[in-house]
């Protein structure tokens, strides 16, 4: 089956997946893409500019696999004469009804990004088949949509939420987390004291600040432990890892971005515990990759993080408030993981594209069938 792939925004965790379902799909999958950049007027016109270069190449792909960046409705239209048998699959790896926006977004303010929610709605409308990364995306756009139609004085439609739910699926990230193996050491760390690792963008919606402030509160109690912290300073800085960098001094094992790959898997191996303080994740690839390394996770009961654990541990990885993920962190840094924890890696092992290959082909190749 020939795929043609459509991704507006082909950067970060965008491109990760749409070239590994390219390496690890039985199909042939093509993508057409534009660069991951200026995600608000990609979600305006990159479906112009996707829609141009469709019909000039004149393709006639078996099934149309969009992400969620892309407004297909526009899409669909200019390209009527071409598309209008072809079966399209949206993938949803976030959803604008349930995204975080920036504090420096000033059309936060002035209530005018409303209408990127019913983009992503009306996508998800126009799709034969409706696939999202998790049930916590899938349902947060549900919700959004119903909280949005709720608010539209007539003709608001609510039965488009229940057809949008009906063709709807869960189907988790493919990662490549077998790459991570050859930088797995070869020989036992010495006794030091335990490594906590931040591998997460610097933004807001990372929530940093909850982060340090444990570790600020931990140090003064006098605990032993060091960190490490991964990932690049915006441009215009952020207070907190400036006031990190200067408090933790003396615990800092690596502070900033990591220059490639093998290093950053290093440090990912090297890491003893994952505290994750996050207001936003739809699925959580940084925790997946540190998970499968053998850090142990503490993550907030919330967004996907549940999804993304074994019903056993979750009462041991998840917590309710910044309190007890102090508490559950200083018994960490104290005592150690639980006994067993090494399944935890197992359990991130599911997502690699290994497994999740077999799967992509199996949903994507039923997808004509039901058209």
């Amino acid at each position: 089956m020939h795929i043609l792939l459509l991704e507006p925004f082909f950067g970060g965790s965008h491109a990760a997946w749409a070239l590994g379902l390219q390496r690890h799909s039985r199909h042939s999958v093509e993508i057409l893409s534009l660069p991951g950049r200026n995600w608000k007027w990609r979600m305006h016109g990159g479906a112009i500019t996707l829609a141009e270069r469709f019909r000039a190449a004149q393709r006639r792909p078996d099934l149309i696999l969009a992400t969620d960046l892309l407004d297909l409705t526009t899409f669909l239209a200019l390209t009527r004469e071409q598309t209008a048998s072809i079966p399209v699959a949206a993938y949803f790896h976030e959803n604008q009804f349930a995204y975080p926006r920036s504090p420096e977004d000033t059309d936060t303010a002035q209530g005018r990004d409303s209408h990127y929610g019913f983009i992503n709605y009306a996508t998800a409308l126009a799709a034969d088949r409706v696939l999202f990364n998790s049930a916590f995306n899938r349902d947060s756009l549900l919700e959004g949509a119903r909280t949005m139609l709720t608010g539209i004085r007539d003709h608001a439609d609510p039965d488009g939420i229940e057809a949008v739910a009906a063709k709807s699926a869960v189907l988790p990230l493919g990662l490549d987390l077998e790459a991570l193996d050859p930088h797995r050491p070869t020989a036992a760390a010495g006794q030091e004291p335990p490594l906590l690792l931040w591998n997460h963008r610097w933004a807001h919606d990372k929530n940093p600040d909850a982060f340090f402030r444990i570790l600020f509160d931990l140090a003064g109690e006098g605990l032993h432990f060091r960190v490490a912290v991964l990932g690049s300073a915006p441009k215009r800085g952020y207070p907190i890892f400036e006031e990190a960098r200067r408090r933790l001094h003396g615990r800092i094992a690596h502070f900033g971005y990591v220059e490639d790959r093998a290093t950053y898997a290093a440090w990912l191996w090297a890491a003893d515990i994952l505290p994750v303080t996050s207001h936003h994740d739809f699925f959580g690839i940084s925790v997946m990759e540190a998970m499968y390394c053998g850090a142990f996770p503490l993550l907030p009961r919330r967004q996907a993080y549940p999804e993304l654990l074994p019903a056993a541990w979750r009462e041991h990885c998840l917590y309710e408030s910044e309190d007890e993920l102090r508490r559950r962190l200083r018994r960490l840094i104290r005592e150690g993981p639980p006994g067993g924890s090494e399944r935890l890696a197992t359990a991130a092992s599911e997502f690699d594209w290994r497994r999740m290959g077999p799967e992509y082909d199996r949903i994507l190749a039923d997808i004509p069938d039901r058209c």
